[in-house]
């Protein structure tokens, strides 16, 4: 395929990336609903807090199992198709939900959130990375993952409060037909690329079953992959599930100061996002840098707060909050890496091998805790004790171990091959645009 790019994003570009950035805030919304919902389904479902809790457990898997068979599906079919779909998904899940009388009907209304959720944001990328110039995608991709998080306030929120005016049912019919809105105004709104852009006829199997397998055995792909695990888990177990019980149950905090700390999480990764963004692009070889001082801080500050005699101070939780809050933005990181090094035709692909690694290590991890907690808290009780906690959040340098070890080694390769080529900082720039437009710059 070919394609000119300008140095400059047009007007154009902002606005189709303005409706894949609604899609992807909506899927996010989509994806936070039943979170805040979670005593309005125990009540309806009259079921427990564990079998809500599967809820969450299996729209997470059925997200993180489909990144790699979306993302093929995203290099033959393209973004707009596959946002669609993913949109029109999600409405059925909540349509489902709304309606659903039983536990069994519910978790497979989340299945069918989790598989929507999972078709938009590599889908998203995929139009950042066609329609803006390759030193300026990077701040952009930042920017739509954080913006994009505005959808857990209007879950937080609106959605709460519509639940508490109206119904069960007719706050899920109303999820609904938001995700039937954004579907109509992708489809009428949203190109894949660029007018003029040549691209690639779609791939028969022999072909994408090749790609996917150049796709795996780039070290551009894997580093992504292991940069978005090693800085993503930590921050997003934190805020999913266990950083609350921590705070409260274990360092004594009122409700109102860990619910307070929580949210500087989130407003620290909308500031630090956009300045990773612009470093990225100013200095493409120095990625690696800003990820080894993510994973230093978070582990170093995680060290203390696990190793102060008794309750940490404030001061010190803050600072972990604050150090967390750079884990989100810092896995944006890896998408960058899999956009470098992959030529256009892999960029879905690529994108979702990249998002599997974290997500599968919050998983894990969210589990290990749990598993921690209840071994060393007796009679089944949810009161658990400091070291408990200790204990528990320890089972993270296991995948602090293996994402550093996965960016060391893949570093070494991708720095060994531009020895080879002699590739500098300025050529590697150039590249990354040929990428961009289809033309390979390494051989």
């Amino acid at each position: 395929m070919t394609t000119t790019t300008a140095s400059r994003p047009t007007v154009r570009a902002y606005a189709v990336w303005l409706v894949a950035l609604a899609a992807y805030t909506v899927a996010v919304f989509h994806r936070a609903s039943l979170g805040v919902a979670g005593v309005e389904a125990q009540e309806r479902f009259s079921a427990g807090a564990s079998a809500v809790s599967l809820f969450l457990v299996l729209q997470l898997v059925v997200y993180a199992a489909m990144q790699v068979p979306v993302g093929v599906a995203l290099d033959r079919f393209g973004s707009r198709r596959l946002i669609l779909a993913g949109a029109l998904t999600m409405a059925a899940g909540q349509a489902t939900l709304a309606l659903a009388g039983d536990v069994p009907t519910a978790i497979a209304a989340r299945v069918l959130v989790g598989a929507g959720d999972a078709m938009t944001f590599v889908s998203v990328l995929r139009v950042v990375g066609f329609w803006f110039p390759g030193r300026t995608v990077p701040l952009v991709t930042q920017l739509t993952g954080i913006l994009g998080q505005f959808g857990q306030i209007v879950a937080a929120y609106p959605l709460v409060a519509l639940m508490h005016s109206t119904s069960w049912q007719a706050t899920f019919l109303g999820a609904a037909a938001v995700g039937v809105l954004v579907a109509v105004l992708v489809l009428v709104a949203l190109r894949d690329a660029p007018p003029g852009t040549e691209l690639a006829p779609p791939a028969g199997l022999a072909e994408v079953r090749r790609s996917l397998a150049l796709t795996w055995r780039e070290p551009g792909t894997r580093i992504g992959l292991y940069t978005h695990l090693v800085t993503q888990f930590s921050g997003t177990v934190f805020a999913l599930l266990w950083g609350y019980p921590f705070l409260v149950l274990g360092q004594g905090l009122s409700p109102a100061t860990a619910a307070g700390l929580l949210t500087l999480l989130v407003l620290v990764g909308i500031g630090v996002g956009p300045l990773l963004g612009r470093l990225c692009g100013r200095w493409p070889l120095r990625r690696s840098t800003l990820v080894f001082a993510i994973l230093v801080a978070t582990v170093v500050t995680w060290t203390v707060v696990l190793l102060w005699p008794g309750r940490a101070p404030l001061p010190l939780l803050v600072l972990l909050v604050v150090v967390l809050g750079t884990n989100g933005p810092g896995s944006m990181i890896g998408f960058d890496f899999a956009r470098t090094w992959n030529p256009a035709e892999r960029q879905g692909s690529a994108s979702g091998v990249v998002n599997v690694g974290g997500f599968l290590a919050s998983l894990l991890t969210v589990l290990a805790v749990g598993a921690v907690l209840d071994l060393l808290t007796p009679g089944g009780s949810t009161g658990y004790s400091l070291d408990a906690f200790r204990a528990a959040f320890a089972t993270q340098y296991l995948f602090w171990a293996i994402g550093f070890a996965g960016v060391l080694r893949h570093r070494r390769q991708l720095r060994a091959r531009m020895a080879r080529d002699g590739v500098v900082l300025a050529p590697l720039v150039a590249a990354v645009g040929a990428r961009l437009r289809g033309r390979s710059a390494y051989h």
